[in-house]
């Protein structure tokens, strides 16, 4: 296999892939060509901090109190002024959502936890904690059964 990267400020951007045939592999790279929107991070809020948040730094964006929050790695919650659907559109394809009013960061989850009630939470590397909905955890289990 072979890659190759041309930088050429005057020229316009074109990804081309030659392959023999689709693969995961190549999955991946459309979905990521798909998604990207020329930025690689969200302004987030607080008190009176504005702060860019890179897209790989956030664990995961939830709704709270009415209000879009952002946590970041460090745990620091961040307030938005796009909305989750509008989020869900513009972010990489790593970030998965894992109930009606939450997205993660999968390469930032730790683990998943069952809870006394019967479900699940995601637990991420900061400690921050989130339900995960039995239909999510179903569409993320079948998601890692197959690969």
């Amino acid at each position: 296999m072979k890659y190759r990267l041309i930088i050429d400020k005057e020229a316009e951007e074109e990804i081309v892939a030659v392959v023999h045939a689709p693969s995961s592999l190549t999955q991946q790279i459309e979905n990521l060509v798909c998604s990207y929107s020329g930025e690689d991070f969200l302004m987030g809020y607080r008190d009176d901090e504005m702060r860019r948040l890179a897209f790989s730094d956030i664990e995961c964006i939830t709704i709270l109190s009415r209000k879009v929050i952002a946590v970041d790695k460090d745990g620091v919650r961040f307030s938005l002024r796009e909305r989750l659907r509008d989020l869900e559109e513009i972010l990489p394809s790593y970030f998965i959502r894992i109930n009606r009013s939450a997205l993660a960061n999968e390469h930032r989850i730790l683990r998943f936890d069952a809870v006394f009630s019967g479900g699940v939470d995601a637990v991420f590397q900061c400690g921050y904690r989130e339900y995960v909905s039995r239909r999510c955890f179903a569409e993320i289990r079948r998601r890692y059964e197959g690969i």
